[in-house]
C-alpha cells in the first residue's frame, strides 16, 4: 500500500499494536524516510501574533491579515500560501467576533479541508482522516467533559453555510487531535509554537528506543524553484541502519524516565501498554536510579529521602520559573545538589534534571563558569543513558558547548559543539537551520581553538574585543517545558 512519494514505506498490521509502518528498502542513519506536509496545523493561542501562521517561524515583524486581524504572516508569499486554508477561517472569525482556541481552530481547519476534498485518502496519505484512531471510548470523565465543551464551542464557531457534520464525527476529529496532534517548533527547534495533524506519521508506532526520529522543518522560502523545499513539513529520519521489512518506530515520550514512569505516561496519554524491549527488561533503569558507590553506600532510607526532596524541589523550581524568578531557581538548584551529590550516582535522573535546569538558567543569567561545570556533568550522564543519535541529546550537547564557549573554555566548547554537530547531522539533517547555526559555530570555535593553541594571551585579548560584537548567541530565556512529548497533548 504505497501512495504519492511514500513508496519506501508500507502500512501493515503490527502484532498487538494495530497498524504500523514498515520499511520497503534499506535506510542508513540520517536518511529521510519520508517528508509529509501537515494535513492541518495551527499556531498556539499564546503565540498567534509572534509566529507566522503558514511556516511557524518566529519573526520580529509580521504582517497581519487585514480582514480578520487575527492571522499573522512573514510576508506576502506566506500569506498567499495560507489563503486556501485561511479563507473560511478568516470570515468565520469576523462573524464570530473573536478567534476560538487552538483546538477548535485545528478541528475547523480539518473540517474545511474535508468539505473541500472529502474525507477519503488525501494525496500522498497512506490513511484517511476517518481511519485515524480517536480513542474517545477510552476517555475518562474529565476528558469526556472537555470533549463536550470543545464540541459546543466548535458548533458556536462553525458557520451555518459550511457543510454540517454530526456530533459523533466532530467528536472523532477532536479525539484524533487529542492523541495524534504533533507538536510544531520554531525554526531553531527550541520552542513549541503550534500543533498539526500528519496522518502518515500517526501510523508510526512507539518504541522507547526507536529506529527513527521526527523533525519539524519550517521549509525554505529562498528555494523558490523547488516547491518541496519551500514547504513546511515533518521529516521521518532514520537513527540507525534499517533493513527492508523492519518496523519503523518513533518515541512518543522522552526516554529520560524509568520504564515504569514512561509506561504510565504512555498509558495516560496514548492509551496503550508499552511492551518495548527497554520497558520489558527495564534496560537503563539501574543507571537512571543509580546511587553513589563506595564504602559508605547510602542507606535505602537516605536515598528515598533525597529523591523525595528532589521531587519537592522540582515543583518549587517549576513555580519559580513560571514567575520568572531565576535567581530563586539557582538557589533551589544549589541546595538540592548539595543534598544529592553525596547520595545519588552521576546518571541518576533526579540529579541530571537539576543539573540541566541549573546550567540552562545560569547560562541565561550569564554566570557561565558555574553553568559550564553543571552542563558538563549533565552531558556526561546523558551520554550514558540516551541513544547516541537522539535529538534531545544533540540539543543538550549543543547548549553545553555554547555555555563552555561563553565561559572561555574553548577546548571543551569546541569538542562539545563538534559532538552536537555529528548528532544533529543525523537527527535534523545538514539543511536544518539549527544544524546550519551549529556549523557556523563549529567553524568559528575551530578557528578560535587554533588561535588559542598558538598564543593564549593574544587569544583572550582578541576574545574580549570580539565579545562586544559577539556572534554566538546567549541562550534564549529558559522554557518550563523540561521534556516535551513528540505528540501534543492538550493540557
Amino acid at each position: 500500500m504505497t501512495k504519492g512519494g511514500m513508496e519506501s514505506v508500507e502500512v501493515f498490521t503490527s502484532e498487538g499494536k494495530g497498524r504500523g509502518l514498515k520499511a520497503q528498502k534499506e535506510f542508513l542513519p540520517g536518511d529521510v524516510i519520508f517528508a509529509e506536509p501537515a494535513y492541518a496545523a495551527v499556531v498556539f493561542d499564546s503565540l498567534t501574533h509572534v509566529v507566522c501562521h503558514t511556516c511557524f517561524k518566529r519573526q520580529e515583524r509580521l504582517h497581519r491579515c487585514g480582514q480578520c486581524k487575527f492571522a499573522y504572516y512573514c510576508d506576502r508569499p506566506c500569506q498567499r500560501a495560507a489563503w486556501l486554508n485561511h479563507k473560511n477561517e478568516c470570515s468565520a472569525i469576523k462573524k464570530h467576533g473573536k478567534a476560538p482556541t487552538e483546538n477548535i481552530r485545528l478541528a475547523a481547519r480539518i473540517m474545511w479541508k474535508i468539505e473541500r476534498e472529502g474525507s477519503g485518502l488525501a494525496e500522498g496519505c497512506l490513511v484517511s482522516i476517518d481511519d485515524l484512531q480517536n480513542h474517545v471510548d477510552s476517555f475518562g470523565e474529565e476528558e469526556k467533559k472537555e470533549l463536550r465543551a470543545d464540541v459546543e464551542s466548535f458548533l458556536e464557531f462553525w458557520p451555518p453555510q459550511s457543510q454540517q457534520f454530526g456530533m459523533q464525527y466532530i467528536s472523532h476529529i477532536f479525539g484524533v487531535i487529542n492523541c495524534n496532534g504533533f507538536t510544531l517548533s520554531d525554526q531553531r527547534g527550541l520552542q513549541a509554537v503550534g500543533v498539526g495533524v500528519f496522518p502518515n506519521l500517526c501510523q508510526a508506532n512507539h518504541d522507547c528506543w526507536p529506529n527513527c526520529t521526527v523533525i519539524f522543518n519550517n521549509g525554505n522560502h529562498e528555494a523558490v524553484r523547488s516547491m518541496f523545499h519551500t514547504q513546511m513539513r515533518i521529516e521521518l529520519r532514520a537513527l540507525s541502519k534499517i533493513s527492508p521489512g523492519d518496523e519503523l518506530t518513533v518515541s512518543y515520550v522522552d526516554f529520560l524516565n524509568v520504564s515504569e514512569e514512561r509506561r504510565k505516561q504512555l498509558k495516560k496519554q496514548y492509551y496503550f501498554d508499552c511492551t518495548c524491549e527497554h520497558c520489558k527488561k527495564q534496560i537503563k533503569d539501574d543507571l537512571m536510579l543509580a546511587v553513589k558507590e563506595g564504602e559508605s553506600k547510602p542507606s535505602t532510607e537516605t536515598v528515598k529521602e533525597v529523591i523525595q526532596f528532589s521531587k519537592d524541589t522540582l515543583e518549587k523550581i517549576s513555580k519559580a520559573r513560571m514567575e520568572g524568578l531565576y535567581h530563586e531557581v539557582v538557589k533551589l538548584c544549589r541546595e538540592c545538589l548539595k543534598k544529592q551529590e553525596p547520595v545519588l550516582g552521576d546518571t541518576n535522573i533526579y540529579l541530571l534534571r537539576i543539573l540541566s535546569i541549573a546550567s540552562e538558567v545560569l547560562s541565561y543569567l550569564q554566570m557561565f563558569e558555574e553553568a559550564a561545570d553543571y552542563a558538563k556533568r549533565m552531558v556526561d550522564g546523558y551520554l550514558k543513558i540516551y541513544h547516541p543519535n537522539n535529538a534531545q541529546l544533540g540539543m543538550a550537547v549543543m547548549r553545553a558547548g555554547v555555555t563552555h564557549w561563553h565561559a572561555g573554555l574553548i577546548e571543551a566548547g569546541h569538542g562539545l559543539i563538534c559532538k552536537a554537530y555529528a548528532i544533529l547531522l543525523i537527527t535534523h539533517g545538514p539543511s536544518h537551520p539549527i544544524t546550519k547555526d551549529l556549523e557556523v559555530m563549529r567553524v568559528q570555535t575551530e578557528m578560535e581553538l587554533r588561535m588559542f593553541q598558538q598564543n593564549e594571551f593574544m587569544y583572550y585579548k582578541m576574545r574580549e574585543a570580539a565579545l562586544k560584537n559577539q556572534k554566538i548567541q546567549v541562550m534564549p530565556e529558559p522554557s518550563n517545558d523540561t521534556s516535551p512529548s513528540l505528540f501534543h497533548k492538550k493540557e
